[in-house]
C-alpha cells in the first residue's frame, strides 16, 4: 500500500500523537510492519557498517532512535488485536510473528553490532556518561548476551528457529483460548436458575445472551481465572458446577481449540533454547534478568508461604463445610464464603453492588486518589479517534497545567476481546523523541443493558485500581530513552507499583469519595465501611493458596530440563502432570483449584513476558506491602507522599536496577513481615 494511504508512515499529527484510529483499517497493518522492519534493518545496518569507532552516541542513541515506523504500528496492532479482534487480526497476528521474531533475531544475532556494543562496555569507566546513560549501555550488553549474540552461527541458526516457532505457538495458543472462551459461555434459557444473582448481573446475562444472537437467553461468559464470579452468589449448585466445569475445561476438550500440543511443544523448545544459551531451564534464563535472580529464589519464597497458606484455607473449608449438607467441592467454595462473611461481618457483597457504579470508582475514586497524591487532572475528550465505540479517552494534565499524557479506558468484556485486565502503551515516553505517554486499561466487566448503570463487584473495584496504577507507572514515566518508558522494568518488579495502588480502594478518605448508592446518593453506611475493612483478611487462606498453586505449576513447567523432556510420557498427560506437581509442592487442596490451570494459563503462554514468572505477583507483593506502610507511616494520602513515590520510582521506568528504586524511598532492604500480617499468613 502507497505509503499516502498508510496512517502508520508518518507519525501521527493528533494530540500526543495518538493513533488515528478512524484512518487505521486492518488492511493497513501488514504492509507497515514490512515497511517498519525494512526502515529498521536499514538503520541498524548504517550503525553496524559504520566506519566511524563507535561511540555512544552513533551507536546507542542512534539504535534508541530507531524503529520509530515498527513501534507505531506494533503498538498499535497488538493493542488492538488483544481487546477487539477478528479472523482477518488473527491471521495478521500469525503471519507477522514469526517475522518479527526473525526481525529481532537479526538484530541481536549480528556480531558487528554486538562488537560496536561490546567495545563500548569495555570503555564504559572511561565514557564519562550520565547514569541513565550508563545503565543503558549496560543493558544493552546484557540483552546482546541473553539474545545470542556470543553463539557460533550454526547455533544461531538453531536459536533463530526455535524464536520463530515460539511466536507462531504463542499467536496460536492466544487464538484457540480466545475461542473455547467464547464457545464454553455457560447459556441459561430458565431465568429461574439464576436465582441468587443479582438484578443487574442478570441482566448483564441477558446482555450477553443478545451478544451471542440468543434473544431471551442468559450467558454467562467467563474471565480468565478458574473462579468465577457467579459462583459466589447462584443458589443453584448444579448451575454453580457446570459454570466451574465449563472454566476449568478451556483448552482441554480434545477439539479445534485444545492447547495441549501447544503447551507441550511451547515447553520443549523454551528448554532447548535455555540449554542452547547455557541455562540448565527456562526458568533459570527468564529469572537471571529478574530482581529474584534466581529459580531457586522465587520457589524458596513460594514453598515457604505455602503450609500457612494450606492451613489457613484448611481453617476455612471447615468453617464452610459447618454450613453445607454435602462436601465442598470447587464450585461451592465462593457461595459459602459469600454465607460465613455474612455471619461474621455482616457483609454480602452483592449488597455493595449498588454503592460500587463504574464511573463513579473510576471519578471520585480511581481519579480522585491520583489527584490528590500527584496532583493530577483527568479531562474526558470526546474529539479523538478510539480503537472501538466503547473506549473512552482522558487528558491527563499535571498540577501546575503542563500536559501529562492520555489516558484510554477500556473497561467491558465482548467475545472479540481477551481475558483479563492489563495495561498497553500506544505511545512511550521519551525526552529523546519527544512523546509523551498514550496508556490504555483493559477490563472485562460485564455490559450491562442500555440506559442501566454498571455496578462492580469488589473485586472488580480492586482491578481497576490495579491496572491503574500500571497506567500511572506508563503515565509518570519521565526519562530520556524509550526503552526504559515506564513500565519497562523485571517482570517481578512491573506488579509492585501497581498493587500498591490497590491500597486506595479501601482508604477511608477515597472509599467515602466514590461509595455512593447509584440510585440513592446516599454514601456506604459507615458500619459498612468498617466492617469493609475488618473483613481484609476473609479468606486469603484460599486466595494466596490458589494463586501459589498457579505459581508453583509455572515453575514446575519451565524447571523441566532436556534431559526431563526425554523422560518418555512425561509431559503427554497434562492433568496428570499438573496434579502430579501440585501434590509434590504440598498445594494439592481438592477444593482449591489453582488459579490458572495448564490449559489456559494465558500469563504463561501467549507470550514470553510472565513464562517462569507468575511468581511476581507476591514477590512484587513483598514491596508493595511493605511500601504501604510506608504511605501510613507518613501520613497516607498526601502530595508529599505521592510526590516522593512519583519521584523516586515512579518516574523513572527502567533506568537504573529496579531494587534501587525501593531502597530510595525506604532507605534499607524490604521486610516481609506486612506481607505475612496482610495475608493472615503470620499466624500459623
Amino acid at each position: 500500500m502507497a505509503s499516502a494511504d498508510n496512517p502508520f508512515f508518518t507519525p501521527s499529527d493528533l494530540p500526543y500523537q495518538v493513533p488515528p484510529f478512524d484512518r487505521i483499517t486492518e488492511d493497513h497493518y501488514l504492509p507497515a510492519f514490512a515497511a517498519g522492519m525494512a526502515e529498521q534493518r536499514a538503520e541498524i545496518e548504517a550503525i553496524a557498517t559504520s566506519a566511524d569507532e563507535p561511540t555512544f552516541t552513533n551507536t546507542l542513541v542512534a539504535f534508541e532512535q530507531s524503529g520509530q515506523l515498527l513501534n507505531r504500528v506494533s503498538l498499535a496492532f497488538f493493542n488492538v488485536a488483544s481487546a477487539d479482534t477478528n479472523p482477518r487480526l488473527q491471521e495478521i497476528h500469525a503471519e507477522v510473528a514469526p517475522q518479527l521474531a526473525a526481525h529481532t533475531d537479526a538484530i541481536y544475532l549480528d556480531k558487528r553490532l554486538f562488537g560496536r556494543v561490546k567495545a563500548l562496555h569495555d570503555a564504559r569507566d572511561s565514557l564519562g556518561l550520565d547514569p541513565e546513560s550508563d545503565w543503558l549501555l549496560q543493558r544493552y550488553h546484557v540483552q546482546f548476551v541473553r539474545a545470542g549474540a556470543q553463539l557460533a552461527e550454526d547455533d544461531a541458526q538453531q536459536l533463530r528457529e526455535y524464536n520463530s516457532e515460539l511466536a507462531t505457538l504463542y499467536s496460536s495458543f492466544n487464538t484457540r483460548l480466545l475461542a473455547d472462551t467464547n464457545d464454553l459461555a455457560v447459556v441459561v434459557t430458565d431465568p429461574a436458575e439464576l436465582a441468587g444473582l443479582s438484578d443487574d448481573a442478570v441482566a448483564a446475562a441477558a446482555e450477553g445472551g443478545r451478544a451471542r444472537g440468543e434473544d431471551g437467553a442468559y450467558a454467562l461468559s467467563l474471565i480468565l481465572p478458574t473462579a468465577q464470579p457467579p459462583l459466589a452468589s447462584l443458589h443453584s449448585r448444579e448451575l454453580r458446577e457446570r459454570v466451574y466445569r465449563a472454566s476449568s475445561a478451556r483448552g482441554s476438550r480434545g477439539n479445534d481449540n485444545d492447547t495441549g500440543d501447544l503447551i507441550r511443544r511451547i515447553v520443549t523448545l523454551r528448554a532447548q533454547r535455555a540449554r542452547l544459551l547455557g541455562y540448565e531451564h527456562h526458568a533459570a534464563y527468564q529469572i537471571e534478568d529478574n530482581t529474584a535472580r534466581t529459580a531457586e529464589a522465587a520457589a524458596t519464597m513460594l514453598a515457604k508461604l505455602a503450609p500457612a497458606a494450606v492451613a489457613n484455607a484448611a481453617a476455612e473449608l471447615a468453617d464452610l463445610q459447618e454450613l453445607a449438607d454435602h462436601p465442598i467441592e470447587p464450585w461451592d467454595w465462593a457461595y459459602y464464603a459469600e454465607r460465613v462473611r455474612k455471619q461474621r461481618y455482616d457483609l454480602d457483597e452483592s449488597e455493595l453492588r449498588p454503592y460500587f457504579e463504574l464511573d463513579r470508582v473510576l471519578f471520585d475514586g480511581v481519579f480522585f486518589a491520583a489527584t490528590k497524591l500527584f496532583g493530577l487532572t483527568f479531562t474526558e475528550r470526546h474529539d479523538l479517534p478510539v480503537y472501538h465505540p466503547e473506549v473512552r479517552a482522558f487528558e491527563v494534565t499535571n498540577a501546575d497545567g503542563s500536559p501529562l499524557g492520555l489516558f484510554f479506558g477500556d473497561f467491558y468484556t465482548r467475545p472479540a476481546k481477551r481475558g483479563g485486565a492489563w495495561m498497553n502503551s500506544l505511545v512511550n515516553q521519551s525526552r529523546l523523541l519527544g512523546t509523551l505517554p498514550v496508556v490504555v486499561n483493559n477490563l472485562n466487566i460485564n455490559r450491562p443493558p442500555a440506559g442501566e448503570p454498571t455496578l462492580l463487584t469488589l473485586d472488580e473495584v480492586k482491578t481497576l485500581f490495579h491496572e491503574f496504577g500500571h497506567a500511572l507507572h506508563g503515565l509518570l514515566s519521565d526519562v530520556h530513552f524509550p526503552g526504559f518508558a515506564g513500565t519497562e522494568v523485571p517482570s517481578d518488579f512491573v506488579e509492585y507499583p501497581s498493587q500498591v495502588n490497590e491500597m486506595w480502594l479501601l482508604w477511608p478518605e477515597v472509599l467515602a469519595s466514590y461509595a455512593v448508592h447509584h440510585q440513592t446518593g446516599e454514601p456506604l453506611p459507615q458500619q459498612v465501611a468498617d466492617r469493609l475493612l475488618a473483613s481484609a483478611q476473609f479468606d486469603q487462606g484460599y486466595a494466596t493458596t490458589e494463586y501459589l498453586a498457579s505459581a508453583l505449576l509455572d515453575l514446575a513447567w519451565h524447571t523441566l530440563t532436556v534431559e526431563d523432556l526425554a523422560t518418555p510420557g512425561l509431559i503427554d498427560d497434562i492433568p496428570a502432570f499438573e496434579a502430579a506437581a501440585l501434590e509434590r509442592d504440598g498445594v494439592a487442596v481438592a477444593a482449591v483449584p489453582p488459579r490458572y490451570r495448564t490449559s489456559y494459563f494465558a500469563h504463561i503462554w501467549s507470550g514470553a513476558s510472565y513464562s517462569a514468572g507468575y511468581y511476581s505477583y507476591i514477590w512484587s507483593e513483598v514491596l508493595d506491602a511493605d511500601t504501604v506502610e510506608w504511605f501510613k507511616e507518613n501520613g497516607g494520602l498526601r502530595r508529599e507522599n505521592g510526590d516522593r513515590f512519583r519521584q523516586t520510582l515512579l518516574s523513572r521506568g527502567g533506568t537504573a536496577d529496579a531494587m534501587t528504586f525501593f531502597h530510595d524511598l525506604r532507605g534499607r532492604e524490604p521486610q516481609i513481615e506486612p506481607l505475612l500480617t496482610r495475608r493472615g499468613l503470620d499466624r500459623s
